[in-house]
């Protein structure tokens, strides 16, 4: 009978999406010699090598990658057993791995959090901040539990029901509040400030300006940011204007001499959701936080109109 434990899979697994013997036992909590005994024992229990190993480069073998699929298939497996174990106590106990875009996370995670610790005492919650090609890897590699992001996702391995919608705003230099808001063509002719590559927030506001991402020249006048309060601030130093969604206003446009203003209809907008493995047990637990962070959403923060803004 083959001895392969759960331990020495997730070993493997840590080592193979870290790419380094140091990062997996880092991320495992135990010392480095430890984790390339487990995974020395692995091979030698299998039979055949699972990586290639030298001194720069670490490589799943191809037997190591068709290993590596299956093995997370059993992790996977293992989790969900695990929730079902929880929900059947009839209360959401243990951990619960939320991810969060980042231009979501910095605005509704103080309310959420401090009101799925009221209704899940019992539960410890950890936050994943990161973009959303990265959230939907994690969750469908049973990393994280569900996510909070912009819909449509349309992947069939994944529950999503939408939580509300949220409009852009622009964000222009203060001097600029009296003129009148740019339409999109206008706005294509403007020195634009957007996220980086990978922000689903860039893709949308690109949309929204009628803009290809593959241009001749298009973006010519367009600067990257890391973060809106990089793009906000930017703004404020006149360099150019930008979009954020309405949540951000209060946090991002305090500190900078800048103007925000609402488009004419169609405003542009997103939805906002939740998504969570179909295979999880804890989807009607993950019913009933759609609520919770619906309710937040709805009573927190403060609108253009509360702020004086045009």
């Amino acid at each position: 009978m083959i001895d392969i434990t759960l331990r020495k899979l997730r070993y493997f697994d840590a080592l193979a999406r870290t790419g380094h013997f140091g990062r997996a036992a880092e991320a495992c909590a135990i010392s480095q010699p430890a984790l390339s005994v487990q995974i020395k024992e692995l091979e030698e229990i299998l039979g055949t090598p699972l990586i290639e190993r030298s001194q720069r480069h670490l490589r799943l073998t191809r037997f190591g990658q068709a290993f590596l699929s299956r093995s997370r298939e059993i992790l996977r497996s293992v989790d969900d057993l695990e929730q079902l174990a929880r929900t059947a106590k009839g209360r959401l106990v243990g951990s619960l791995r939320i991810g969060v875009i980042p231009t979501i996370a910095p605005y509704l995670l103080p309310r959420i959090i401090h009101a799925l610790s009221a209704q899940y005492d019992e539960t410890e919650i950890h936050i994943r901040e990161t973009q959303t090609s990265t959230l939907l890897s994690e969750l469908a590699e049973g990393r994280i539990d569900t996510a909070i992001l912009a819909l449509p996702i349309s992947d069939p391995r994944f529950a999503e029901i939408a939580l509300f919608e949220e409009r852009f705003v622009l964000v222009r230099p203060e001097g600029d509040a009296n003129k009148p808001v740019p339409s999109r063509d206008r706005l294509r002719e403007m020195r634009l400030l957007l996220l980086e590559e990978g922000h689903c927030f860039r893709d949308q506001a690109l949309s929204f300006c009628d803009i290809s991402s593959n241009p001749r020249g298009e973006l010519r006048e367009m600067l990257d940011g890391s973060s809106l309060a990089t793009l906000v601030q930017m703004v404020g130093a006149g360099i150019g204007v930008t979009l954020i969604p309405e949540m951000a206003v209060g946090v991002e446009t305090g500190s900078a001499p800048v103007s925000v203003s609402r488009f004419s209809d169609p405003e542009p907008k997103r939805t906002i959701g939740m998504i969570w493995r179909r295979s999880s047990p804890m989807g009607p637990v993950f019913q009933e936080m759609s609520e919770i962070v619906r309710n937040c959403a709805g009573a927190g923060g403060e609108g253009l109109s509360d702020r004086g803004r045009r």
